[in-house]
């Protein structure tokens, strides 16, 4: 496939981070002594939404303004080390930083170092006599405003029309109240709180999602009108009717820099030629990747695919799978071990999609009793969409996969040897059933017995 040339322009941040640990409270104010134990910095802004795109395969380069001071140089050399071709410009005002104060996994404080107004004229000239002469390089153009003064409405209205002349996608990361200068982009990406502000329309129904989608499309005139939900996902109109594109259950430990992954991965899969559906699909997956670390950090492709074989349903998925030969197999799959990948090797080589149904923690409690699982649904999930036989992976909260079954009907419906003589449920459902003997002394339940006695 043919690397992606992404072109990135807006503001860049440098993040800061000092981790320490906070035990005590200061005599002098009713706050938190946090004893620093190191440093870091990392890539913010327009910056991380570069660093995404290297990290999701595409060449990437960008433009934006840094200033004559140390953090800009560490800006610009973080970017490079990463393999972004930073196209930086300097301006007579501080490198946006942000520094944050972090204890014990948790952000105590914020301190904002920056400057708004917008740039000088001489840099908009010198900027945009620059992407005119290279825009036929790029398949894409990501516009990352932070309202930090780069993307001026005028800057920012030339940018779009430069890149529709060429029939170049653009994608806007929105801030601020007043959308005009977006008008005519591919798409925007604001966030419920975002888009609010934008329509004036209080979102707390699909109603009134739908409303707020229909505003977004006609004030902007967007190909595609969507807005992240957070927890709830992406919403998006789809020949003018509502549709969701569900998020990826995982834990949470911090939604900063989730923002830029989704315009990453929705930039790369556009500039591929995905419809944008499957845009959606993909940056759900990168989103779910990101905001279980900590800080902004990059989605790495492999990372992504992981997570976006784990589907909340067959009907998502079941498009996708028209002349496929389809296997199922289901099972709790608490630690996996040798005998577990064997199994679904073979499971995988009778067919053309491997489909595994999961037990939810409930259900394996229901099974295997009160200490079970020994790992969550989530990490289950995770560890199996690892496996390259493995196509899709399905979460259950039944006490049965039966339901299940009968909505995919597979062509191979595969359980343990074990049950032969026994009744396999869904088996009515299935064109065929397929045994498949296990690994002697290779099961959970064993090794869960020898850590307990050793």
């Amino acid at each position: 496939m043919e690397t992606i040339k992404a072109l990135v322009i807006g503001d860049l941040i440098l993040d800061k981070y000092i981790w320490g640990s906070a035990s005590r409270i200061s005599p002098e104010a009713p706050v938190p002594v946090v004893n620093i134990d190191n440093e870091s910095f990392s890539l913010g802004g327009a910056c991380n939404v570069a660093n995404n795109l290297v990290s999701m395969g595409a060449s990437t380069t960008i433009y934006g303004a840094i200033g004559h001071d140390d953090s800009g140089a560490m800006l610009h050399d973080l970017m490079i080390n990463k393999g972004i071709n930073a196209k930086c410009y300097y301006s007579n005002r501080p490198t946006t930083t942000k520094t944050r104060i972090m204890a014990a996994k948790h952000q105590m404080l914020r301190i904002d170092k920056e400057y708004t107004q917008i740039l000088e004229s001489h840099i908009y000239e010198e900027m945009l006599d620059s992407i005119q002469a290279s825009i036929t390089d790029y398949h894409v153009m990501i516009l990352s405003d932070y309202l930090k003064g780069v993307l001026s409405p005028s800057f920012t209205q030339k940018l779009i029309k430069l890149a529709n002349s060429f029939k170049i996608p653009v994608l806007c990361d929105p801030k601020g109240q007043d959308y005009s200068k977006y008008k005519n982009a591919t798409l925007l990406t604001p966030n419920k709180k975002e888009a609010q502000e934008a329509t004036n329309i209080h979102i707390h129904n699909d109603k009134s999602l739908e409303d707020a989608l229909r505003a977004l499309k006609a004030m902007c005139n967007l190909t595609y009108p969507l807005i992240t939900l957070s927890e709830d996902g992406i919403g998006y109109l789809k020949e003018g009717s509502l549709c969701k594109k569900p998020t990826i259950a995982k834990e949470v430990y911090d939604v900063s820099g989730a923002g830029d992954t989704v315009i990453s991965a929705l930039a790369l899969k556009l500039a591929q030629g995905s419809d944008i559906e499957s845009a959606l699909g993909f940056a759900n997956a990168a989103a779910a990747v990101v905001i279980s670390k900590i800080g902004s950090v990059a989605a790495t492709l492999d990372e992504i695919h992981s997570f976006h074989k784990i589907v909340s349903n067959y009907e998502s998925i079941k498009d996708k799978l028209e002349g496929k030969k389809i296997v199922f197999t289901n099972g709790c799959f608490d630690i996996l071990h040798y005998g577990h990948v064997s199994y679904l090797r073979k499971a995988r080589a009778l067919g053309d999609i491997l489909i595994v149904g999961l037990n939810s923690d409930r259900s394996v409690k229901a099974l295997k009793g009160s200490d079970r699982p020994i790992n969550s649904q989530e990490d289950r999930a995770f560890i199996l969409s690892s496996l390259e036989c493995i196509s899709y992976v399905i979460i259950f909260d039944e006490d049965t996969p039966k339901n299940l079954i009968s909505q995919i009907r597979p062509d191979v419906l595969v359980k343990g040897a074990d049950y032969r003589g026994k009744e396999i449920v869904g088996t009515e459902y299935a064109k065929e059933v397929k045994l498949i003997d296990f690994i002697d002394g290779k099961s959970t339940s064993s090794i869960v017995e020898k850590i307990r006695h050793s």
